[in-house]
């Protein structure tokens, strides 16, 4: 009788280790599914609120990178229709944030990446819209996160950009999932909604 008690009591125990440990296990590995692409280099602009923000104020969050201009009258209105969904989605979350870069630094002032915030409910504390020099920026872009910004005074508004977000951990790396094929996304279209809800479950992947 008394091994049948024994052999109940170390089921019991190992029932309930599991039930503990399965959800760390898969938590472990959902993270470590997501890829490695890169480090962000360091960066220090303005944000709308004339305070300097650098990579240093996103260290311990997880926050998704877009560059955009106030002015676009392409997809701009869409991507930042897109971080309204990611914003409202972590509202109360302190350790996720949102890095907006304005290509267009000259007529995007801090006052008017403010008024821009107020006219499209932009309230999380933790979502910097960001200016400062242009040809910094446009490096940041280009050579820092490799996704293409460019002025061109034929295009709509003057400037060309991709329409991507970029993912980025607590520890300032690159973030992405793998496509169907098993290849590393890298970056997120900012223009779709399904690439947008894949973002979401991989923001929560990584807190």
């Amino acid at each position: 009788m008394k091994k049948n008690y024994s052999y109940i009591g170390i089921s019991f125990i190992i029932l309930i280790f599991g039930i503990w440990a399965v959800p760390k296990i898969v938590d472990t590995l959902s993270k470590s599914d997501l890829e490695t692409i890169g480090a962000v280099p360091a960066f220090s602009f303005t944000d709308q609120h004339g305070k300097t923000i650098t990579n240093k104020d996103y260290e311990g969050k997880v926050y998704v990178v877009e560059f955009f201009f106030t002015t676009c009258p392409s997809i701009c209105p869409i991507m930042t229709e897109n971080m309204i969904k990611i914003q409202n989605e972590f509202l109360g979350n302190p350790k996720v944030g949102m890095a907006s870069f304005s290509i267009d630094p000259e007529h995007d002032t801090p006052e008017v990446l403010k008024e821009y915030a107020k006219t499209k409910g932009i309230t999380k504390l933790q979502w910097h819209l960001l200016t400062g020099d242009k040809e910094k920026i446009f490096k940041l872009a280009n050579e820092g996160f490799n996704l293409y910004v460019g002025e061109v005074p034929e295009a709509d508004g003057g400037f060309e950009h991709s329409g991507f977000f970029a993912l980025i951990d607590q520890n300032g790396n690159i973030r992405s999932r793998k496509d169907d094929n098993g290849n590393p996304m890298i970056y997120y279209d900012g223009l779709d909604d399904k690439q947008l809800q894949m973002l979401k479950e991989d923001i929560k992947n990584l807190l």
